[in-house]
């Protein structure tokens, strides 16, 4: 496992953004599986009030606290705010899941100083093997 993938994996406060209040989307999936293994996690939607018994908040600015890592699962213009907003909170950690990819945001998130995976690796396969 990559020392970027094991940083993100041992944060202790997440972000998903692309949350989605419905089960078979894979917002929904990766935001079950980080708090199914206990992790803290807020589900970022710009439209939904409410994911998995979770309040839904539209931006990272909204959280109640900074997450350390984000896991974004958006199209790749959506993506480019998400990077923008994850700069100005303080973010450390990035995963753009596969789809959500997007070379200038994370080009400057890492000009940021923000740790970032975008390789095309999927977190419900590293979230499956713990």
């Amino acid at each position: 496992m990559s020392d970027a993938i094991s940083m993100f994996l041992s944060a202790p406060t997440y972000a998903v953004a692309g949350a989605s209040a419905r089960q078979h989307k894979y917002g929904n999936k990766v935001f079950r599986a980080l708090i199914g293994s206990g992790r803290n996690a807020y589900p970022l939607n710009p439209i939904t009030e409410e994911i998995e018994g979770h309040q839904a908040y539209p931006r990272i600015q909204d959280l109640p606290t900074v997450p350390e890592a984000v896991s974004i699962i958006t199209p790749p213009e959506v993506t480019r705010k998400v990077v923008a907003d994850a700069i100005e909170a303080g973010v450390k950690h990035l995963w753009m899941q596969p789809g959500a990819e997007h070379e200038e945001a994370s080009q400057a998130a890492r000009e940021a100083g923000l740790t970032v995976i975008d390789d095309g690796s999927c977190i419900l396969v590293l979230l499956a093997r713990e």
